[in-house]
């Protein structure tokens, strides 16, 4: 398994360039070992995602340098160390909004906001909750340890979603002239 490690340099303005480029590593998923330096694993979406940033590099006015880590056990595991650990920082994000978003649900319920309107937007929520789990599992190459525990929490979220779907629908039926059911007679 041979990594890729890039090194560029850009001209200092317009800043803009800069920030689209480690933009682009993060959502590829690469890791950083200094400014500038980053390493990227083999295969697909990574060499794709590594010629698109050297192509934004060239177009930025800047000099990428591709390299090749030779497969030097050693430093194809401290790589791999890295990379996983960078992916189990960011479920460790991703678990934690989880929890956010069963709390601000448990905070509607408690306030009795119980609105269609509401409703809509738990499930936006939840939508980008889901998004983000597709993007990291997709570069989760080697499976940091709480990909499993994202997997269920993200679950947990959509069912406690199903709840609060089920308050607000019982809610608004309740409301409706004409009895529990919602309908007339």
């Amino acid at each position: 398994m041979s990594w890729r490690l890039i090194s560029y340099r850009l001209p200092a303005e317009p800043s803009r360039h800069r920030v689209a480029i480690w933009r682009e590593l993060r959502r590829l998923g690469a890791v950083s070992l200094q400014q500038g330096t980053w390493a990227v694993p083999p295969g697909e979406p990574f060499d794709a995602g590594l010629t698109q940033v050297t192509s934004a590099i060239t177009a930025a006015g800047g000099q990428p340098v591709v390299l090749v880590v030779a497969d030097d056990e050693a430093s194809v595991s401290a790589l791999r160390d890295l990379f996983t650990a960078e992916r189990e920082a960011e479920w460790a994000e991703f678990l934690s909004d989880c929890g956010k978003y069963e709390a601000e649900l448990a905070d509607e319920v408690a306030k009795g906001k119980l609105t269609l309107a509401e409703l809509d937007e738990e499930e936006h929520s939840l939508d980008r909750l889901r998004r983000w789990y597709r993007a990291i599992r997709g570069r989760d190459l080697f499976v940091a340890p709480s990909a499993q525990a994202a997997e269920q929490r993200l679950k947990e979220c959509a069912e406690a979603l199903e709840d609060f779907a089920g308050l607000v629908y019982q809610t608004r039926e309740g409301s409706w002239p004409g009895g529990q059911d919602g309908h007339d007679g």
